[in-house]
């Protein structure tokens, strides 16, 4: 591990000035950051510890749904009784993730930045991999990619993004509040990761130096719930996961959302399911098709074409379990 240097500001004003210095990351819970400097993915120069400031925890009303501050650490959100009730999705999604201990320490704006499981990526061993090094290759691409992408993927890149609780935020539409000195913004959850299209070697949409400090919830959606496959119970990444949240009327779907992690980059939402299952009645034979029409873009790589099926029958699985809450 390289030297780095070490400030606690006291405020957000004083983090986003010191940020501003090449080489500087935020330091939160840690619980990735520390791993990446511990492997080489990254080796800042500068460390922002903003782990303390209160302006950046807590949960509380706005609007009609509510803002969680980036602080917040996963275990706190996840047992939150406005959570549990009003956004069911959520909290399983992040009771799934990692281990208690961890869900301990890490944050809820912390966890959408982790990086890519792919065993390129963080091999010990220099591989070609555009998101390590820019222009090398993907190795994964003819490689080991039995758990990489069957959505959104190029020849630059075959990764997915392993988080969890993202995959419940883009579901619903949740937005990621953010702070720079040359104006924050809100980002939708569902647009927050970078495609290999867009730039095959970035993870995320962030600037230099900008800063989550919250995610906003909209309106509560109760019939929801998330479904993760994975190898074994606990503390494991995702083969693939799912998150639903429906409304019904009158007997017949109103209003539905599907997002599935682990298959692609960022969480891919099944935007063609969602609309094919408006008006159908719960139940039906029709409501599979509904689900399998958001497949129709998917593409297996040489040895992930499992994968498809296993999606298909996770985002089923998950609007059922919604329709049921």
């Amino acid at each position: 591990m390289r030297p780095f240097t070490y400030v606690r500001p006291e405020t957000i004003a004083r983090a986003l000035e010191k940020a501003q210095t090449r080489g500087t990351m935020f330091l939160a819970g840690g619980t990735e950051l520390l791993n990446w400097a511990r492997i080489g993915i990254e080796t800042p120069a500068h460390l922002v510890d903003i782990g303390h400031l209160p302006s950046l925890d807590g949960i509380e009303a706005s609007g009609n749904g509510v803002r969680i501050g980036a602080l917040g650490r996963l275990n706190d959100v996840a047992q939150d009784p406005r959570v549990v009730s009003s956004y069911p999705v959520l909290s399983q999604a992040i009771l799934q993730s990692a281990s208690a201990q961890i869900r301990n320490v890490a944050t809820i704006g912390g966890n959408p930045v982790q990086r890519t499981r792919c065993p390129y990526f963080r091999s010990a061993e220099p591989l070609p991999c555009n998101k390590r090094v820019p222009g090398s290759g993907c190795a994964a691409l003819q490689g080991a990619n039995e758990r990489l992408a069957i959505f959104g993927w190029t020849e630059e890149c075959v990764a997915t993004q392993p988080s969890d609780p993202i995959v419940a935020l883009a579901c619903l539409d949740a937005q990621i509040v953010t702070e720079h000195p040359d104006g924050g913004r809100t980002i939708p959850a569902t647009q927050f990761h970078m495609l290999p299209a867009e730039d095959p070697s970035t993870h995320d949409v962030l600037r230099t130096g900008e800063l989550i400090t919250a995610v906003d919830l909209g309106a509560p959606a109760p019939k929801s719930a998330y479904v993760k496959v994975r190898e074994r119970q606990s503390y494991e990444f995702a083969l693939v996961s799912a998150a639903a949240a429906v409304e019904v009327e009158e007997g017949v779907i109103s209003r539905a959302r599907l997002a599935l992690g682990s298959v692609a980059m960022r969480p891919w939402r099944l935007y063609e399911s969602e609309r094919a299952l408006v008006g159908l009645r719960p139940g039906s034979p029709a409501v599979l098709d509904a689900v399998t029409a958001g497949f129709r873009d998917s593409r297996p790589l040489s040895s992930n074409a499992y994968k498809i099926p296993l999606a298909r029958n996770t985002a089923m699985r998950a609007l059922e379990l919604a329709l049921e809450a």
